[in-house]
């Protein structure tokens, strides 16, 4: 069995990943939201494109979002070097907080300037949890080992 066209494969990628994949444009109105994304954050694509990104972001976060996605949009520039792994908190439709991790790449428009942003997403709200308690746990382990005997 052979695969797909190559021109079809990156459809096919985005579409299929389990990784949510989001594209939103310079005023940070998402255009593209994967069946990844959906699983992840609990809205549909017709829910989502067309809105705002505070629909995932922490309302607690977005002014630093904001702060720090206006510069980018601006200059170009990101902290994040390419290939970096962002953590972060989001989230979900249902009001409950995610923790997720992605990678960012700025999409330039004809004339150089940024014309917008699209993240690969993981949701790790599992795994965080779970090195949380492992932390808390070694923590009073380690108050057991410290005290007199």
């Amino acid at each position: 069995m052979a695969l797909p066209a190559p021109e079809a494969l990156p459809r096919l990628l985005v579409e299929g990943t389990p990784d949510g994949i989001l594209a939103a444009d310079r005023d940070g109105v998402i255009r593209l939201w994967n069946a990844g994304a959906e699983r992840i954050f609990g809205w549909s694509a017709g829910e989502a494109v067309g809105k705002g990104m505070d629909l995932i972001i922490p309302e607690r976060l977005r002014g630093r979002h904001w702060d720090g996605w206006n510069k980018t949009m601006e200059t170009g520039v990101t902290r994040y070097g390419a290939g970096d792994l962002l953590a972060v908190p989001a989230l979900h439709r249902d009001g409950r907080t995610l923790s997720i991790e992605f990678s960012i790449q700025l999409f330039r428009g004809a004339d150089g300037a940024v014309a917008g942003s699209a993240a690969v997403i993981r949701d790790v709200t599992a795994r965080f949890q779970k090195d949380k308690e492992l932390r808390l746990r070694l923590k009073e382990l380690e108050a057991q080992l410290a005290k007199p005997r």
